[in-house]
C-alpha cells in the first residue's frame, strides 16, 4: 500500500502521541536490572506472587470463556430489547474504576453484602480476603472483555450459514457449539487472550476485595507495588515480564483485534 500524504501537523501530534504511549515503556526498559534479573525475580515473595496470579487468572479465565461465549451468542440471537438493556450492563466493568469495582464486589459478597451476608450466616465463611477472592474478582473483571470480542465475531458470522443450519433442522445448540463457535473462534480465543492480560494485571479492585496477603492474595501487580520501595529492581524485574506479555499479546493478536473492532 503507498504511503498517502500527510500534513505535518497530523504527523507532528502522531509522533507526540507515540511518544506518550511509548516513552514510559521505553523507560521501564532502561531501569530493568537486566544483569541479575532472573535473582531478582526470585527475591522475597516474587516468585510466589507471580505463581498465584498465573493460576489464579488461568481459573478465572476458564470461568470467563465458559459465561461469557454463552452471553455473547444470547446478546446477539436473544430477546434484542432485553439484551439492549444488559449489553451496558455486562459492559460496565471495563469503564468503572477498580476501586468502586472493588467496592461494588464488597457489596455483593462480604459478610454483609447482599449475598455474602446469607453465605456467612448459613456457613460463617466470607469470600473477600481469600484467593476466592481473587478469582471471583479475575472473572468480574475480565468477562466484559470475553463478551464483547465473541459477541463482534458472532454479529459477523454470515446469516447464510445459519439459515443452512436451520434449514437442515440443527438444534439451537447444535448450531452455537456445531457452527458458531467453530466460524467464531478467532474471535474467541482474541477475547480469551484480552481477558487473561486484563486479569493478570489487575490492581484496584482485587487490592479492595481480595487484600494483599503475601503468599494468600498478593498477586503480582500487588508484589510490584510493594516492592517499588523495597527493592525497585525486584518491581522493575516483574514490570519486565508484564510488560512483554502485554506486546506479545498484542503483536501476536494483531488481526484479529483489527477485524474484531473495526466491524
Amino acid at each position: 500500500m503507498k504511503n498517502r500524504k500527510i500534513d505535518p501537523l497530523t504527523t507532528a501530534l502522531a509522533w507526540i502521541a507515540i511518544v506518550v504511549v511509548a516513552g514510559p515503556m521505553i523507560a521501564l526498559l532502561a531501569k530493568v536490572p537486566y544483569s541479575h534479573l532472573f535473582s531478582q525475580l526470585q527475591s522475597g515473595h516474587s516468585l510466589t506472587a507471580v505463581v498465584l496470579s498465573l493460576w489464579t487468572s488461568a481459573l478465572a479465565l476458564i470461568a470467563v470463556t465458559v459465561l461469557g461465549v454463552p452471553l455473547a451468542w444470547w446478546l446477539t440471537h436473544g430477546n434484542q430489547r432485553l439484551a439492549g438493556v444488559i449489553r451496558p450492563i455486562v459492559l460496565a466493568p471495563i469503564a468503572l474504576p477498580p476501586t468502586v469495582a472493588g467496592l461494588a464486589l464488597l457489596g455483593l459478597l462480604s459478610r454483609r453484602g447482599l449475598i455474602g451476608t446469607f453465605i456467612y450466616s448459613q456457613t460463617g465463611w466470607q469470600m473477600p480476603f481469600t484467593q476466592s477472592a481473587v478469582i471471583f474478582t479475575g472473572i468480574f473483571i475480565g468477562l466484559p472483555f470475553m463478551v464483547l470480542i465473541a459477541e463482534s465475531g458472532f454479529t459477523s458470522l454470515p446469516r447464510e450459514i445459519e439459515d443452512a443450519a436451520t434449514i437442515d433442522r440443527a438444534t439451537g445448540s447444535q448450531l452455537f457449539r456445531l457452527i458458531a463457535i467453530p466460524q467464531a473462534r478467532s474471535s474467541i480465543i482474541t477475547g480469551a487472550a484480552l481477558a487473561w492480560a486484563r486479569i493478570l494485571g489487575e490492581f484496584g479492585a482485587t487490592m479492595m476485595f481480595a487484600g494483599s496477603l503475601p503468599g494468600v492474595t498478593q498477586t503480582w501487580s500487588m508484589q510490584i507495588y510493594q516492592e517499588l520501595d523495597l527493592n525497585p529492581d525486584a518491581a522493575y524485574a516483574l514490570s519486565l515480564i508484564l510488560l512483554a506479555i502485554a506486546l506479545a499479546i498484542v503483536v501476536i493478536l494483531r488481526r484479529p483485534l483489527r477485524e474484531a473492532f473495526s466491524r
